[in-house]
This record gives C-alpha cells, structure tokens and sequence, in this order.
C-alpha cells in the first residue's frame, strides 16, 4: 500500500527511526521492558497510521514529538554519554513536528488559484 504523500511516507519513516533509536538506546537497560513500552511501542503503533495519512496518527505523533524533543534536550544538555542519541533525538523529533505541519503549512502559504471575475 503506498503513502498518501511524501510527507505521509517520512513521518512514517521518522516514526520508526524513533523507535529503534529508543530500542538500541534501552537494550541494556535494567527496566527495558517499561521503557521498551513507554518509548519503542508508541512510535511504532502510530507508524501505520501515518504512512497511510491518518489524521489521529498525526495529531498523536505532533503531541508526541514535544515529549521526544524536550527528551532529546534534556539529554543532550546533562548527559554527555548520551549526547549523539539525544541530538539524533531531537534532529528526528523536528522531522516529525515539520511532517504533521507541512500539509496545514501548505495550504495556508500555499499558492492562491486566481478568481476568475465573471
């Protein structure tokens, strides 16, 4: 099944680049299972959605990136052991807030079709 549009098709692939961020960054972790659910199953259940235009996956995933980006800042800021995951973090936290946006950013500076006087 192909995506509804190449911004569909990225936030996807955003979604699920998180998601196997957050697995490889936890798989050592003595809670992986509570952080596997926490941080790997969310991106992961809105992928589908996204890929296919869904507007809830969207919405969910704009409300989620605020989570990862604040994550990623806090991570990049304190720790500098984890310091490359947290700016991948938040480099991959902004495609997802610029891939829900672009559809709404789109049609509000998108071009105007000319009215025709008549």
């Amino acid at each position: 099944m192909k995506p509804r549009s190449p911004s569909d098709a990225l936030l996807a692939a955003a979604l699920l680049a998180i998601a196997a961020l957050y697995a490889w960054w936890f798989r050592d972790d003595a809670q992986r299972t509570a952080a596997w659910l926490v941080l790997v199953l969310p991106p992961l259940l809105l992928a589908p959605g996204a890929w296919l235009g869904g507007r809830l996956s969207r919405f969910w995933a704009g409300v989620l990136a605020l989570f990862w980006f604040s994550h990623a800042v806090m991570e990049t800021w304190s720790e500098p052991d984890t310091r490359n995951q947290g700016l991948l973090l938040l480099c991959l936290s902004l495609v997802v807030v610029f891939t829900v946006s672009w559809p709404a950013l789109r049609t509000r500076f998108g071009r105007r079709q000319p009215r025709a006087n008549g």
